[in-house]
């Protein structure tokens, strides 16, 4: 590892006197109809500092008898889906939190601030990774939680171990089941972990992954180069696909602002999909992206691009969840394969991936030459 990449800065965050800073949006700030408290979470202070927030929020806060979420299915799936959807439960993350696991191509280690979404994307991959309604679950034990990651100190097989990566240190991503930014007026973690990372003397990397754009809180922090932010992003034609998040132009006015505050950044460009004119308009989406970053000063860009693939499981829950989407979930139009845990997944033949990759990574080449490729998948 390169210990030196990741050496502390003597300031926070780095600006520069010549480059104006990208106006940042106000964030349409998530307010759940409906937040749980669980007795388990108020024993922890950072439980009992999310309940504070809620409550100075004016959210209708109910306080459970027992640390059991029930009572969330209901009758009727559409009308159970959307509840969930609305509520937030404030929570202890249960043990098996704590054993981290690998989370390639991405990452060394997964670890979560919190479970489930307030967006509505019509493509959302939890719908194959989470049981049961969609509640957003934000974990009171924060302390516990970061402390448990000094023991996974440079023991991943990605960053940790790939000479083309090494100078990131052991990687640890944030938003395997969340999007931190987008609960981060609720819950605070993000910047706890922000800072925590900032603070921590060693080779490391926060790593999330947001469609939100409410960056204000993060720019002043003591981050020291040691978390990156991506920001997924899409072309323009798939963003009926995205409800309930911040715009594209928030989303690269954003990544603007942070950039120029210091943090390395990214572009998640995910999921990829065969839009009406998507090679114009994936390339006008990396031209956008490439005038927002124009002028940073030490810019450091990644880029990882992701096409859409689907489970069975998760083509029955998301036409559940969103019965009149026109997602394109036909399995005669896909290549069947099998996942190395044998589980059966859907992906675009072969000739139209190598067509996407060819135009992506040459627009990226052409008109953002900075970004880092990291991976296709």
């Amino acid at each position: 590892m390169n210990a030196a990449a990741h050496a502390p800065s003597k300031h926070a965050p780095s600006k520069s006197a010549s480059v104006e800073p990208a106006p940042v949006r106000p964030a349409r700030a998530w307010r759940p109809r409906r937040v749980l408290v669980t007795p388990a979470a108020l024993e922890h202070a950072h439980g009992r500092a999310m309940l504070a927030r809620a409550e100075h929020l004016g959210l209708p806060v109910e306080r459970l008898a027992a640390n059991r979420l029930t009572g969330l299915r209901g009758a009727d799936p559409r009308r159970a889906y959307a509840e969930a959807k609305a509520t937030l439960a404030l929570v202890v993350a249960p043990p098996t939190k704590l054993r981290l696991q690998p989370i390639p191509p991405s990452a060394d280690w997964r670890f979560d601030l919190a479970e489930g979404c307030p967006a509505h994307c019509q493509y959302c991959y939890l719908a194959g990774s989470l049981s049961g309604p969609p509640v957003t679950r934000a974990y009171a034990n924060l302390d516990a939680i970061l402390d448990n990651l000094a023991g996974y100190l440079g023991q991943g097989a990605i960053t940790s171990a790939q000479a083309a990566r090494a100078r990131e240190g052991t990687t640890f991503e944030a938003s395997c089941y969340t999007d931190p930014l987008g609960i981060e007026h609720l819950t605070g973690s993000l910047s706890a972990a922000i800072r925590h990372f900032g603070a921590w003397e060693a080779p490391v990397q926060l790593r999330f992954t947001t469609k939100f754009s409410a960056v204000a809180p993060l720019l002043e922090l003591a981050h020291n180069r040691r978390t990156r932010i991506r920001f997924s992003v899409n072309a323009r034609a798939a963003a009926r696909y995205e409800g309930g998040t911040a715009s594209l132009d928030e989303r690269l006015s954003a990544m603007g602002a942070m950039a120029r505050a210091g943090y390395p950044v990214g572009l998640t460009i995910a999921p990829i999909l065969p839009v009406p004119g998507w090679q114009e308009g994936y390339a006008g989406l990396i031209r956008d992206a490439a005038a927002a970053l124009a002028g940073v000063p030490d810019l450091d860009l990644t880029a990882e691009l992701i096409t859409h693939r689907f489970t069975p499981g998760s083509k029955q829950v998301l036409q559940g969840w969103y019965p009149g989407s026109d997602l394109p979930l036909d399995e005669a139009a896909r290549t069947r394969k099998l996942t190395k845990f044998g589980s059966v997944k859907y992906v675009f033949p072969k000739d139209l991936m190598q067509a996407m990759r060819e135009s992506l990574t040459a627009a990226l080449a052409r008109d953002l030459p900075a970004a880092r490729v990291l991976y296709w998948t």
